[in-house]
């Protein structure tokens, strides 16, 4: 099979999906085989259909589910039409994931309910945009822009912190980016390369 061509390749591509964040990619060898993973906010579903390509069972789970429609037959895949700040119970309350994976959305609300979703040796990784990203693009409401810390302070009393960043980044436009990987339990995590 050529390279770009096998079935994971291609749903990665379908509805316009791009290629998945390299600190996901990094760290999603940390959530437990065969585990589901809830990919909220899902979007496209570019790091759901990751964790499909590598054997889990995944969640996907955001307001409009147009974009990871295709994955409805999908017996693997769980889809969930939801608006998290709309202020209803969590359609995802009383359940715990093998991982959690985020990026590029924010609502501090979900944050304690996101820790507490973690199974145990299960892995959190969370990428969004920080104070000071303002300056060079959008989002610019600082409600959408993490402080700096503020992963570490959601998640280091209740989760093990595997990585972190925060800064300004260039790739390939500037941007401030924080993120994080944790996960639930105290034995000591595999190091992922970086």
């Amino acid at each position: 099979m050529t390279p770009g061509n096998s079935p994971a390749d291609r749903d990665m591509r379908h509805a316009g999906a791009v290629d998945p964040s390299p600190w996901v990619v990094r760290f999603a060898p940390l959530a437990p085989a065969g585990g589901t993973v809830l990919d909220l906010a899902c979007g496209t579903g570019r790091h759901g259909r990751l964790f499909l390509a590598r054997g889990h069972r995944v969640v996907f789970l955001d307001r409009d589910v147009s974009l990871v429609a295709d994955l409805a037959g999908d017996e693997r895949a769980e889809i969930i039409e939801a608006d998290l700040e709309a202020g209803a119970d969590l359609p995802f309350a009383g359940r715990r994931f093998s991982g959690i994976i985020v990026t590029n959305y924010l609502w501090r609300p979900l944050l304690p309910a996101l820790a507490a979703a973690v199974d145990a040796g299960g892995v959190l990784i969370y990428e969004t945009f920080g104070l000071g990203n303002e300056a060079y693009s959008r989002p610019r409401n600082p409600d959408h822009l993490l402080r700096p810390g503020e992963l570490i302070d959601a998640f280091g009393d209740r989760l093990q912190i595997v990585a972190y960043e925060c800064g300004l980044r260039y790739d390939p436009k500037p941007r401030v980016i924080q993120r994080i990987a944790a996960i639930d339990g105290d034995a000591p995590a595999p190091l992922a390369p970086g």
